[in-house]
């Protein structure tokens, strides 16, 4: 018999309701283990494309779960497939590595770990939250093979490496990630965002940021600081461009539009009383618009050659090298999976926010043009977001602080939760039309 509208929609949140009280109750049962699990991978973090120890332990537990996996995929990434009949495949994506940075959270599991980058020592953290990521990763994918009677289709769990350097998307799919394995029909990742545990924001459309490195080489004629006209100075040129390239967002680009330049590091020099014969710039372009992308590295450009040439020095060497592209949420998709998310964690917990301007490659596998959903989950007790927000109020530490240190549980089970509802929904559980 045809339901009637309101029947349909009764039935539908009956299913859904279901479906959350099921993986809320696997989540829980599990979390013991995922709680070891995370502490293990946030002690022990590794940076972009080394991150073998981190890839070994997520290749056992799924192999543990009953999952088909290949390792090594793009350098260090792995591939893991679950079968469960004809229906829709799925990929879920986790981010392998750490940041070359100290962290200073406080924990007793805090990581000690050591790198080497460029051939420097250096030390690693999870202070970008990849380890509550790859956490959640797991629970979901356990909780989804425990539940397998309420979904059909194919799960594809990807570890991906090198998110921070925005390259270890492209290097997977350079290795034939939808050519040796299936192109999924759906592509989902979450990310830990300073926000109250248990909330998750999200929005259509642009998500995050494109992404562009600067990196320029000045050129001058080094000689004694006591003569400097004797010399020609890469230190005030590159100086002389820190501050006039900021005139491209002030002056050029639409003021409604987003747009930034940020240098990050200037590398000259040795000792004081010596004028180098060369500098390094160092920065990140970010942005949301094709337009705006291509009117800021355009004038990047332009100001690095204008400024040598104020000081009649040798054109500059300049790099732009492009990174992630901004991540376009699927409207249809996210449409689809709100509304679970709402009847799980609540209307007042599940809500669109703006755009980050940080940057994510998970673009890379929308842009081959696959249906995506890119979400925010909160990390941060309740009552410290709130303090944050009030004028004058203690500011929580952002992703990418040494300070940064979500609580592990409620941060993982809302992750873990999110995730697998969300897939669950497009395989044919609580968004199933009865």
């Amino acid at each position: 018999m045809k339901l009637l509208p309101l029947a349909a929609l009764l039935f539908v949140h009956a299913a859904q309701a279901q479906d959350a009280s099921a993986v809320s109750s696997q989540i829980n049962g599990m979390y013991p283990k995922l709680d070891a699990i995370y502490k293990d991978l946030h002690a022990h973090p590794e940076i972009a494309f080394q991150e073998e120890r981190t890839a070994a332990r997520l290749a056992a537990e799924m192999r543990a779960i009953g999952f088909e996996v290949t390792e090594k995929v793009g350098k260090t990434g792995i591939v893991a497939l679950y079968k469960n009949g004809a229906g829709p495949t799925v990929l879920v994506r986790t981010e392998l590595d750490g940041l070359p940075m100290e962290e200073k959270s406080g924990y007793p599991y805090a990581s000690k770990a050591h790198a080497l980058l460029d051939g420097k020592d250096t030390m690693v953290a999870h202070s970008c939250g990849h380890d509550v990521h790859m956490t959640a990763w797991l629970g979901a994918a356990r909780a989804l093979v425990a539940l397998k009677s309420q979904w059909q289709g194919t799960l594809m769990f990807i570890g991906q490496p090198a998110e921070e350097t925005v390259s270890g998307a492209k290097a997977m799919l350079d290795d034939g990630l939808f050519k040796r394995f299936p192109k999924p029909d759906y592509a989902f990742a979450l990310h830990s965002w300073p926000l109250a545990y248990g909330t998750i924001g999200y929005n259509s459309g642009p998500v995050s940021s494109n992404s562009d490195a600067i990196e320029i080489t000045f050129k001058g004629r080094g000689g004694h600081g006591s003569a400097p006209d004797k010399a020609l100075d890469p230190i005030a040129i590159a100086a002389r461009f820190v501050v006039d390239v900021q005139t491209v967002v002030s002056r050029e680009k639409d003021p409604k539009e987003f747009g930034v330049v940020t240098i990050g590091a200037i590398n000259g020099g040795t000792v004081g009383n010596i004028i180098p014969d060369s500098v390094r710039v160092r920065g990140t372009i970010r942005s949301y618009s094709p337009e705006v992308r291509a009117k800021l590295l355009a004038g990047v450009r332009r100001v690095a050659n204008a400024s040598a040439a104020m000081a009649d020095a040798p054109a500059p060497d300049v790099a732009l090298i492009a990174g992630g592209a901004a991540i376009d949420n699927s409207d249809a998709l996210v449409k689809r999976t709100e509304g679970v998310l709402k009847k799980a964690f609540g209307d007042a917990n599940v809500a669109r926010m703006p755009a980050m301007t940080a940057s994510e490659d998970f673009s890379a596998y929308v842009n081959e043009g696959v249906p995506g959903m890119f979400f925010f989950t909160g990390v941060y007790d309740p009552k410290a977001v709130a303090e944050a927000a009030r004028p004058g109020g203690k500011p929580i530490a952002f992703n990418h602080s040494p300070y940064y240190a979500p609580v592990p549980e409620p941060s993982i089970k809302t992750a873990a939760e999110a995730m697998t509802l969300a897939v669950m929904n497009v395989m044919g559980a609580a968004g199933a039309k009865p």
